[in-house]
């Protein structure tokens, strides 16, 4: 067994969580988890740069550095609260900082910021980082890669097993006796939800669901978001801030609407996109994970919307829902360690498996 750090912020911005896990690639044990806001203008400068705004060459830069500070901070931050040091650690897993990815057309890439020469060389941890871009150099969409981490940890049972991973971003992983693992991005998350309250409440979420609960579902503008046509594609698929915008969701709204009822429709089109997919399959157990997993009103309209299955949070099966995509990196930082594969082909449509990810040592 082994010690490894798992660095994830994802496409919410609300923060970095880090995770140091004992791991054989088999078995994985969540020892300690730890997370650190990010400071309000970076975060701003991050959205900004994330919602196609224009930067330099010199802005870009700074902000990779930035980013590597902050990941070699909350690593030290981790190492300190749990007591143990840099020479027990094997490797960093960091997924980076999304801030644009493009997985369709004549020059497909994923880009995450957070320099890994920096965060290795200011913790003395070997740092491994761009896990993505090789899953794309093979014809990938470099995304979900978390699927092959579900399966190592919540695989083997003998009922359809679907976790939906709520942050910015929803998608699904399909876990069922006999079959290959599938996941795919469903549509957006908590990002939409997010924009809007930060827009009418100064506030980066819902806390509670308290704001969207004041609301009504307006039908039409349901429809109207439920038409996308992203939505129908087939998987392989991903997407993110690129597509479901600020803009994409001001082109669709009426000129006149409570701003709560159009929170309460937001969040009812997070729930249905994922329950559209989850309902295709035998129904058995939903297990939801991220930060979606503490929005109440969310967990009751997925248990609404699909009555025949459990609905819960993975927390009930032994992986806590806030320290998952951690610990998926976490794990595959193991993979890369050990020469293995970290991708799954048949979820993000590669041509072959790959070792993945770029090694930077501290020396």
């Amino acid at each position: 067994m082994e010690l490894f750090i798992g660095i994830m912020s994802g496409t919410s911005l609300d923060g970095i969580d880090a995770v140091l896990v004992e791991t054989d690639g088999d078995r994985v044990t969540l020892l300690a988890r730890t997370n650190s806001p990010f400071e309000p203008t970076l975060r701003h400068r991050l959205l900004t740069l994330a919602g196609g705004g224009a930067v330099t060459a010199r802005q870009w830069g700074e902000l990779d550095t930035e980013l590597g500070q902050a990941y070699a901070a909350v690593t030290t931050k981790l190492l300190r609260e749990s007591g143990h040091s840099a020479g027990q650690i094997r490797a960093i897993g960091c997924h980076g900082q999304t801030v644009w990815h493009q997985p369709a057309g004549p020059l497909p890439f994923s880009l995450q910021l957070g320099d890994g020469n920096r965060l290795a060389a200011d913790t003395g941890i070997i740092a491994i980082n761009d896990f993505r871009r090789k899953d794309m150099a093979l014809g990938g969409q470099g995304a979900p890669l978390v699927p092959a981490f579900h399966q190592r940890v919540l695989g083997g049972v003998n009922h359809v097993r679907i976790l939906a991973n709520i942050g910015g971003i929803a998608n699904i992983t399909v876990l069922a006796p006999d079959q290959p693992v599938l996941g795919f991005d469903v549509g957006p998350g908590n990002m939409l939800m997010d924009l809007w309250t930060r827009r009418h409440l100064g506030q980066p979420y819902d806390k509670d669901a308290a704001f969207a609960q004041q609301g009504k579902v307006d039908a039409t503008l349901l429809a109207h978001l439920l038409a996308e046509p992203w939505l129908a594609l087939t998987a392989p698929k991903s997407t993110g801030r690129e597509l479901f915008s600020e803009d994409w969701l001001d082109a669709r709204l009426p000129d006149c609407m409570a701003p709560a009822d159009v929170q309460a429709t937001l969040a009812e089109f997070t729930v249905t996109a994922i329950a559209n997919e989850v309902d295709k399959w035998p129904a058995g157990e939903l297990l939801v994970c991220g930060g979606g997993g503490h929005n109440p009103l969310l967990m009751q309209r997925l248990a609404a919307l699909l009555p025949g299955w459990r609905v819960d949070t993975s927390n009930s099966a032994g992986v806590d829902m806030d320290a998952m995509e951690a610990m998926a990196f976490a794990w595959l930082a193991h993979q890369t360690m050990h020469g293995l594969a970290g991708n799954l082909p048949d979820v993000t449509g590669a041509r072959r498996p790959a070792i993945l990810g770029a090694i930077h040592l501290p020396g």
